[in-house]
């Protein structure tokens, strides 16, 4: 009877721990994958979500000269923050007109500069040659420079970084 007894007590912890196990792991399982379920969640609604950047103010831009600018990009990838530098060409057209180029050579990716002694945008890698509008006037670029969405307000000049595919005739947004 004693060994029946110890039998059933046995049996009863056995069947304890396994719950408590049990409840423990699935609590555990929860609490490590909220951040990564919080990620997705916060990912997926990002996506697409763009912000206007204030790059700088328009009027000691000079008119009709290309002018390259950097600014800093607040960057948020679930539960990082980064600062991340970007620049683009600016071209003031008037005060309330404003082109902006990516920097980007639609070729391959390498950064091009502005040349002032043939007044062209010029790829130091490959030797694509763009005009002060962005238009392909030699080498192998397969389309023109990549313009990037650019508001004037109060006087400040906004962009809207994006970035493109290079190597393809067609302009497609990353």
């Amino acid at each position: 009877m004693q060994e029946e007894s110890t039998g059933i007590v046995n049996n009863a912890r056995r069947k304890f721990l396994k719950m408590l196990i049990g409840i423990i792991t699935s609590f555990t399982g929860i609490l490590l994958g909220i951040p990564f379920i919080g990620a997705l969640i916060v990912t997926k609604f990002k996506t697409g979500k763009q912000t206007w950047q204030k790059v700088s103010k328009t009027g000691p831009l000079p008119e009709g000269q290309p002018v390259r600018i950097n600014f800093a990009d607040r960057v948020t990838d679930a539960y990082r923050h980064d600062t991340v530098v970007h620049s683009v060409w600016a071209i003031k057209h008037s005060p309330t007109e404003v082109t902006v180029f990516s920097p980007v050579c639609t070729h391959l990716g390498c950064y091009y500069k502005w040349d002032p002694g043939t007044d062209h945008f010029e790829c130091p890698c490959h030797g694509s040659v763009y005009s002060i509008n962005g238009k392909v006037l030699g080498g192998p670029a397969p389309r023109p420079l990549d313009t990037l969405p650019a508001k004037i307000d109060n006087g400040e000049l906004f962009v809207r970084w994006e970035q493109f595919k290079v190597g393809i005739p067609k302009k497609v947004q990353v």
